[in-house]
């Protein structure tokens, strides 16, 4: 018995044709269409990267509890479980993540693993004067500007070292994951997932793949900025275009595993799993990127298929609610290794077996801190954070580190420890206020709910006191389902609703509220709305806030981008100002 998981990162479902016909080329992709199962309700659970891989690892969600960092003593993986019980793991993988502070304990939990260097600004080729003139990063903080100048700077030195395509990132994670199976398609009992962190940006891309879709990479440096959509059609369409020549080359490459499997007849005895961990919004919802905005379907709702050749069905579809927290489940359960007590998971074999089974009435998903997110085989609805709140929000952790560094000590003072958790069987784990803003920043986007079966493009949100209490309730239920601490109750305002009246008084509170900071203001448009309440919301001094409220109030035009601008400039103190504006720009472009 063997399986080979083929990982893509923030790979687009509608970047495939065999989910939405597009101009991508994918054949590759329509051809494991034809070779497996597809499921078309398949979402993300933790979001990004290593909280993705977490509960990838564990069956469990990463994001109730934590942000991004590494696995927990008290988890467990399903690689070391494998391990454990005699089957080989093996990781290949260019995912840079994996070797920093945040993700350092995933890799070893593997029995061999290969890493594979010069991903996305990876440290890996050393120069000590490096060309550090990075253009389109105004209004950053020094903090994130020189980091985000550190990476760019990196990432185009390393490509000086990758100038054919068998250089490249993915082709060496893809032929190392070949190298393995050439030395080993004869052996039984192992596992091996080959993970390219591909097609997330930044979109190096050789020229021939670019040249399919008429652009060049002398044109953009692959760097894409997170933020609300301020481009021109042509620079949108370029953007676009470089993801569509990535998705390209990765399908090509996603051919090599499948004429592997056919030559060498691999599909009487290997499972094979081709998956991600989240997409991303190309201008969707107005919107760039992923982390700063709503988990729109376009980064939640993901592309996922399976072949299990004991069943030997293909060419069909499932329309069951499935996740990423099933996949490590799945696998155990295909090496008949027992699932362990707190993965949360369910393995996918029944509902493979037949289209009606069931795993998951609702699930979750989300961002640490950001929108509650609980979806059903029909609606979709998205908890914002109460304002006021903050103070709420918690982390438990016994790996105090972050994407890229430890916790400092000013994040750990207070911290103290906490049992409240079974699935920690038993060990305490530091508790601790967190320091992350993006908390505050996602209040703004309130609370969601759609219809994403009538409406799959979720531009039409709906009011309905009635379905959002019942999809509350969903939400409540598999909170407790999986522990979630009783302060992400109140952070989320969920202690305050027990009734649809509840709901129907939430929504009348809310609406006075925003209408007493917006009273007898006009905008140029929403945007600019969205950037002044975001600012009111970003300002310390609440003295400030006043006077920035009654500036907007006796502007006799309509407010605009330059007015709320020069304002900071005008009444903030200059080292707060990049701060301020930084997080403006995560609701609209003012540079």
């Amino acid at each position: 018995m063997k399986v080979i998981q083929v990982m893509f990162d923030t790979l687009k479902r509608n970047a495939l044709n065999a989910y939405e016909a597009s101009d991508i080329q994918t054949p590759n992709f329509d051809r494991l269409q034809q070779k497996t199962v597809q499921f078309n309700q398949f979402f993300a659970g933790s979001l990004p990267c290593m909280p993705a891989r977490r509960d990838m690892q564990t069956g469990r969600y990463n994001f109730l509890h934590r942000g991004w960092g590494p696995m927990e003593p008290f988890d467990d993986s399903m690689p070391e479980l494998l391990k454990q019980n005699g089957i080989y793991t093996h990781l290949v993988t260019d995912h840079k993540h994996y070797w920093r502070d945040g993700g350092a304990t995933y890799h070893p939990r593997y029995s061999s693993y290969e890493l594979i260097r010069g991903q996305e600004g990876d440290s890996w080729k050393a120069k000590v004067d490096k060309d550090m003139n990075i253009d389109g990063l105004d209004n950053i903080p020094d903090e994130f500007k020189q980091r985000k100048i550190g990476s760019i700077a990196q990432d185009l030195y390393n490509r000086e070292h990758m100038p054919k395509e068998e250089d490249h990132m993915l082709y060496r994670t893809v032929e190392a994951g070949m190298e393995f199976l050439r030395e080993n398609k004869d052996a039984d009992n192992w596992f091996l997932q080959i993970e390219c962190f591909d097609p997330h940006e930044p979109f190096f891309v050789p020229e021939k793949y670019l040249n399919m879709y008429g652009v060049s990479q002398e044109e953009f440096n692959g760097w894409l900025m997170y933020s609300h959509d301020d481009y021109t059609s042509e620079k949108a369409d370029l953007l676009k275009n470089f993801y569509k020549a990535l998705v390209t080359m990765c399908d090509a490459y996603l051919g090599k595993v499948l004429d592997f499997m056919d030559e060498h007849n691999m599909w009487e005895d290997t499972m094979l799993i081709v998956n991600t961990d989240h997409g991303l919004l190309l201008g969707e919802h107005d919107w760039w990127g992923k982390n700063i905005m709503p988990v729109y379907n376009e980064i939640a709702n993901i592309p996922f298929f399976i072949w299990y050749p004991d069943l030997g069905i293909q060419n069909e579809s499932r329309n069951q609610l499935a996740q990423n927290i099933d996949v490590p489940a799945t696998i155990l359960e295909f090496f008949d290794i027992e699932i362990p007590e707190f993965m949360k998971g369910k393995s996918l074999r029944k509902v493979v077996e037949s289209p009606d089974e069931v795993n998951h009435e609702a699930i979750l998903f989300g961002y640490f801190g950001s929108n509650m997110n609980v979806a059903d085989q029909e609606y979709i609805y998205m908890r914002a954070p109460m304002p006021g709140k903050e103070d709420y929000l918690y982390e438990y952790t016994l790996s105090p580190m972050r994407m890229n560094r430890r916790f400092t000590p000013e994040e750990l003072q207070g911290a103290e420890l906490d049992n409240s958790f079974a699935f920690t069987k038993g060990v305490s784990t530091l508790k601790m206020q967190t320091s992350d803003f993006m908390g505050k920043n996602y209040q703004r986007f309130g609370n969601k709910l759609f219809n994403y079966k009538e409406d799959p493009a979720q531009k039409s949100p709906l009011t309905n006191a009635e379905k959002e209490f019942e999809m509350i309730e969903k939400l409540k239920c598999l909170m407790e389902e999986n522990e979630a601490p009783e302060t992400l109750y109140t952070y989320y305002g969920l202690d305050q609703i027990h009734s649809v009246e509840d709901v129907r008084k939430e929504h009348e509170v809310l609406d006075r509220e925003q209408e007493a900071v917006t009273e007898e203001v006009t905008f140029v448009n929403y945007h600019v709305k969205d950037g002044y309440l975001t600012l009111i919301n970003a300002l310390k001094d609440k003295t400030k806030a006043q006077a920035m409220k009654q500036y907007v109030q006796e502007t006799n035009a309509a407010v605009t981008e330059d007015d709320i601008r020069n304002w900071i400039k005008d009444n903030v103190d200059k080292e707060e100002q990049a701060r301020l504006f930084y997080q403006i720009d995560m609701t609209l472009r003012v540079d």
